[in-house]
């Protein structure tokens, strides 16, 4: 008997181990959009692969899981900036004045970021993780109604910061 919930248990971690290895990067950008800092983006993805395995026994259907995974990256990201997690990375610091800067031109990337939060976690997760507004409303715990205002909202402002610059 203690074989076969070893067995079971074993199972349950490859799985959990493979749910997270395939959408870590979602998680990842998930946390990124909503925090300053690529430190604290990997802190609360941290965070949640810890509170995904505790409760992943609870998870009633894996075909969710993506889903699921964001969720809890979300409220992860939204805890750590609550909780004031400010430092100051010098990678994020603006060259000095008359220093060799790394010019970049501006991209889609950049201009996603520019968005207000809200539209650029509903942006990012429906173009660059391919969740369907539903999923991206169960994450968010809002209406899908109401994510895709955020779409429309946030692809009309892409429009005018790209055509500005």
């Amino acid at each position: 008997m203690e074989m076969i919930l070893t067995n079971i248990q074993e199972d349950a971690r490859e799985r959990f181990a493979a749910a997270v290895t395939a959408h870590r990067h979602a998680m990842y950008r998930a946390a990124r959009v909503l925090l300053d800092s690529d430190a604290d983006a990997e802190d609360a993805v941290s965070e949640a692969t810890l509170r995904a395995w505790q409760a992943f026994g609870r998870l009633r259907d894996e075909k969710s899981l993506k889903g699921w995974l964001i969720k809890i990256t979300v409220n992860c990201a939204y805890e750590h900036r609550r909780r004031g997690a400010r430092v100051t990375y010098t990678d994020d610091l603006e060259p000095l004045a008359g220093g060799a800067e790394d010019r970049h031109d501006f991209t889609l990337w950049d201009a996603v970021c520019r968005l207000p939060e809200d539209y650029r976690v509903a942006t990012v997760l429906y173009y660059y993780e391919d969740m369907t507004t539903a999923e991206i409303a169960k994450a968010l715990g809002v209406r899908e109604g109401t994510v895709r205002s955020r779409l429309s909202r946030a692809r009309s402002r892409l429009r005018t910061l790209l055509e500005e610059e």
